[in-house]
């Protein structure tokens, strides 16, 4: 019986260890963070998977990564170059923010505004199911740390929104960042806002953490509560957090909107150590 007993008592003690180990080696393996799938140097093929037309030049490309669980391996707020050619044939590279995550395994979307006559534009036109993109990165010197400040101020100008929102979600998404997002948004008319749907969202379901405020050129003719014209000193004040050692303000937009920013910024006494222009 004590014989038995012995054996028993060793198998059991077998079986916690060997539970253990693999459930240490699960934790290693989750822990890890899996490699990217795109180079800094060197540009990557990645397959056009689905293409979705959201309104006559507004486009969202989804690429497919290697395996399932592949993730692209972007840190917050950075970018990817991409390649493509022209109308003419010739070579044309320009930076574009996913607005996709990590967290989004096994591909990675680009949200794309296409203009007549941009050289990109034409190239992403011109893309069909089963076609590949040319990718490299990433880039970019924007880096985060979870409560490297206690709120963020944006204000984005049309397809400028990509790296906002990327930098959004990946604060809200994560349950230790409790960091607050204000985001002042311009657009010529209602249609031109892209993400709407997706950027409501986040407000609705992060309602004390996330805060947007849309601006339009040309309102539409019914009710209207967003802003009207271009983005105005008063705005951000009324919608962005005040300057403070522990805010950060973030902007992106066309060139005259980014310069037009940066003024009204230094006038509300925002430092050049609290602004990042993408």
């Amino acid at each position: 019986m004590d014989l038995l007993a012995d054996t028993q008592t060793q198998i059991l003690g077998l079986a916690v260890a060997l539970v253990a180990v693999v459930v240490a080696a699960v934790f290693l393996f989750s822990s890890k963070k899996r490699k990217g799938c795109i180079d800094p140097e060197k540009f990557n093929q990645f397959k056009l998977v689905k293409k979705t037309q959201i309104s006559h030049n507004v486009a969202k490309f989804r690429f497919e990564l290697p395996t399932p669980t592949s993730v692209l391996g972007l840190p917050i707020g950075q970018h990817i170059s991409c390649k493509g050619k022209d109308s003419v044939g010739e070579d044309v590279i320009k930076p574009y923010t996913p607005t996709t995550l990590d967290s989004d395994v096994g591909h990675f979307e680009l949200v794309i505004k296409m203009y007549p006559q941009g050289r990109m534009s034409h190239h992403f036109r011109e893309m069909s199911e089963g076609d590949y993109l040319s990718v490299k990165g990433p880039k970019g010197r924007f880096k985060y740390q979870v409560g490297q400040v206690r709120a963020f101020g944006m204000v984005a100008g049309g397809s400028g929104i990509t790296p906002m929102f990327q930098v959004a979600r990946a604060i809200l998404e994560n349950p230790k960042d409790r960091t607050k997002v204000h985001l002042v948004y311009a657009n010529v008319t209602f249609e031109d806002i892209l993400l709407k749907e997706e950027l409501d969202s986040l407000a609705e379901n992060y309602p004390d953490r996330f805060k947007v405020f849309y601006v339009l050129n040309q309102p539409p003719t019914e009710a209207w509560n967003g802003g009207v014209g271009f983005v105005s000193k008063e705005m951000i004040q009324a919608h962005c957090p005040a300057p403070a050692s522990d805010i950060q303000f973030l902007r992106c937009g066309p060139p005259p909107m980014n310069k037009a920013m940066a003024a009204h910024l230094e006038a509300l006494g925002y430092t050049p150590e609290m602004q990042f222009q993408f």
